[in-house]
């Protein structure tokens, strides 16, 4: 069974990109001794290539065509290109499936790479080179294979008897509608077993049924049922798309980065190739998404201000009056709306300062009680971190300015600390991670996002099951 999200996870494992030769080095580069010739087709190079594509399940793209009877050579070279190229950096353009798209791609010489393949008369070295080589791709590959290969049951794996379970019952059903309240973080994993509908569960429910606009009265009924019973079709869908973002993806990411993986609301931070630290954090609600954004962190800022956009302004604080600015340290300036420093602050206490055009960046916030929530998608499209300024302090000191971040901190007022180097942050949005073995499991899909993608791929249309959160407060 394909899981949706368990834990513990190996969190941001699924965002590490393989080692070694990047696809655009093994695309440009010409074997030692090779002699320029003729790129042309031989029935070697014809089989290789309507081989591969039709092996193309293993990459999640057996819903698109592709043409494999193509015989002439201009016919064989465009099908191996488009091939090659869903392989090298996706079947699908994030750039034109979502209106702001910016994480750095791969960008190889698949021509040169199909050139230089011909005239060595095999194909299989090049190809088998382009999709990411790390074992999280390859473990999403073998997933979706058995997937394929076993029995499609129309529905999913908590059986409908057609009546709803009421607090305190006797169910069959309850073992597996409790995996899957574990699977999605709404129980812990140690939950009580039997068929008993206790208490802690009976209060997961309602928890997972406010979240989806439901009424939570933790009656287990068709709506919540809907939820926690996922298809097979709809675990391979969910694989294929977290493939496909997957080959978006540069081979070789910065070995120092933070990653953002909006879908789960986690934050992951590598240092030199390693993980060393994962955290919570509150994004954007479904209204407000927060984008998907390459965009580095070059400093940090002490005790911030906060000028209020205007889009907020005029939702979330065109009816206030003056006594509620006065209270909450904001006052008029130059014709914005900027709230000073301190703990009352909508960027809490530290701002990691982040270079892009869409003033989205990572903070800090006074609204703590976020965190605890399952379903973070909360915020007007900035990341809020959790301990942020344990975090700040991490990155001070990994960056050896941390006596410049007590001295900036302690002068109460907004100060700023530049990094000696950028920080690369990549904003991500993934809804399939791995649990602690290494399987699969299918995360909930907040934005309604993958949708998108899977109708590129060739997929249907998924559940339309999506959560429905609401900003907590009037912060970015």
């Amino acid at each position: 069974m394909y899981k949706r999200l368990g834990t513990p996870l190996v969190l941001g494992m699924l965002l590490a990109a393989c080692s070694g030769q990047t696809a655009s080095d093994q695309n440009t580069a010409s074997p030692a001794g090779e002699t320029a010739g003729p790129a042309t087709w031989s029935d070697r190079t014809k089989s290789q290539l309507r081989q591969a594509i039709d092996a193309r399940a293993a990459h999640g793209l057996d819903q698109m065509a592709f043409n494999v009877s193509a015989s002439d050579d201009n016919a064989l070279n465009e099908q191996a290109l488009r091939f090659a190229g869903a392989l090298a950096r996706g079947a699908s353009d994030p750039t034109k499936l979502y209106e702001v798209y910016t994480v750095p791609r791969p960008s190889p010489d698949l021509k040169a790479g199909l050139a230089n393949a011909l005239r060595a008369g095999d194909l299989n070295k090049w190809l088998d080179s382009l999709a990411p080589q790390d074992g999280n791709y390859k473990r999403l590959s073998a997933a979706y294979l058995k997937l394929k290969q076993q029995p499609q049951a129309p529905e999913g794996q908590i059986a409908d008897s057609g009546e709803a379970i009421k607090p305190g019952a006797s169910d069959p059903r309850i073992p597996a509608i409790v995996r899957e309240l574990v699977i999605l973080d709404y129980l812990a994993p140690d939950a009580a077993q039997g068929n008993g509908y206790a208490p802690t569960i009976v209060e997961a429910v309602r928890r997972m049924q406010a979240d989806y606009g439901m009424k939570p009265d933790g009656i287990i009924g068709d709506e919540a049922l809907a939820i926690l019973n996922m298809s097979d079709a709809d675990r391979m869908r969910a694989i294929a798309v977290a493939m496909e973002r997957l080959r978006w993806l540069e081979r070789t990411p910065p070995a120092t980065r933070i990653d953002v993986n909006i879908a789960a609301a986690r934050l992951t931070y590598w240092r030199d190739g390693k993980i060393v630290d994962t955290r919570r954090v509150v994004v954007g609600e479904p209204d407000t998404e927060t984008p998907q954004l390459g965009s580095p962190i070059f400093r940090l800022v002490a005790n911030p201000t906060w000028t209020v956009p205007r889009s907020i302004q005029k939702k979330e604080l065109a009816q206030k009056g003056a006594a509620y600015l006065r209270a909450n340290n904001m006052e008029w300036k130059d014709g914005w709306i900027v709230q000073q420093p301190g703990p009352k602050n909508s960027l809490g206490l530290v701002k990691f300062d982040m270079q892009n055009d869409h003033a989205i960046y990572l903070h800090d916030t006074p609204a703590k009680a976020l965190f605890a929530m399952v379903q973070r998608q909360r915020s007007h499209g900035c990341v809020r971190v959790e301990d942020a300024l344990g975090f700040a302090e991490m990155l001070a000191k990994d960056e050896g300015v941390v006596d410049e971040w007590h001295r900036a901190r302690e002068t109460g007022k907004e100060t700023f600390v530049k990094l000696p180097r950028e920080i690369p942050v990549r904003l991500l949005y993934q809804t399939v991670l791995f649990d602690k073995d290494g399987e699969p499991i299918v995360r909930n899909d907040p934005y309604g996002w993958d949708d998108r993608v899977g109708s590129a791929l060739g997929f249907k249309a998924g559940k339309a099951l999506r959560v429905q959160t609401g900003a907590a407060d009037v912060g970015p």
